[in-house]
């Protein structure tokens, strides 16, 4: 069973920064595909960044150029440095894993084809 544990969520200002951590459980492939979703104020999940054992990662339009997804397989850790804090990043931030081994790019964003998720970390920016 993987189990998902996420961290670093809190209250910043607008243009602040934040790093949030996910750790999985020792029973995590690292082949799998590791994900952070997010869920804002009009309750919809979205993608947000995601990347594959191999390194390569995948950004939602709205953050990229700000946000940076990395992991430490060792560790079984998944990591997304969020910089230039905007309100409308305020949202219930949550890590997820894929059992697939491949998809494509535009793939690794759909909330569908993630097993396992973590309860989430709340993180809440002010203008």
């Amino acid at each position: 069973q993987v189990r998902l544990v996420e961290s670093g969520g809190g209250s910043v200002q607008a243009g602040g920064s934040l790093r949030l951590s996910c750790a999985a459980s020792a029973y995590t492939p690292y082949k799998f595909y590791l994900g952070w979703f997010r869920r804002g104020p009009d309750n919809k999940r979205e993608g947000v960044a995601s990347m594959n054992s191999d390194g390569s990662s995948t950004y939602a339009d709205s953050v990229k150029g700000r946000f940076i997804i990395s992991r430490d397989n060792a560790k079984n850790t998944l990591y997304l440095q969020m910089s230039s804090l905007k309100p409308e990043d305020t949202a219930m931030y949550y890590c997820a894993a894929s059992t697939l081994t491949w998809m494509p790019a535009s793939a690794t964003l759909l909330e569908a084809n993630y097993d396992y998720w973590g309860h989430g970390t709340q993180v809440t920016v002010s203008s």
